[in-house]
């Protein structure tokens, strides 16, 4: 059964990820709001805050079955591969006091 999260969260949270979380493409940094894959990856990832189940592990996972479509959709890559260690630390730093907020 699915549950509603409320939408105002996920759309703060989706915005925090966003503005401050990025792809590093050609040594670009392209922000997931610019990507459109802010929202999406906010509303997989508030369901393990709210639920207190945050994890590396498990936030790993979400990023590497999240798939970014390049060439006009002709290759799908997973985001944990576009991302580097560094925005990765960032989301994790940033879902970590995203929870501590709720």
């Amino acid at each position: 059964m699915s549950r509603n999260y409320p939408t105002e969260a996920i759309e703060k949270l989706a915005a925090e990820i966003g503005e401050n979380v990025y792809m590093d493409i050609a040594k670009w940094h392209l922000y997931l709001n610019d990507a459109h894959l802010h929202t999406p990856l906010a509303e997989r990832l508030y369901p393990l805050l709210e639920d207190n189940r945050l994890e590396e592990n498990e936030v790993l996972e979400i990023l590497q079955e999240t798939t970014v479509k390049i060439g006009g959709g002709r290759r799908q890559i997973p985001l944990l591969d576009l991302m580097p260690m560094q925005a990765q630390l960032n989301l994790m730093d940033l879902l970590e006091e995203f929870q501590r907020n709720l």
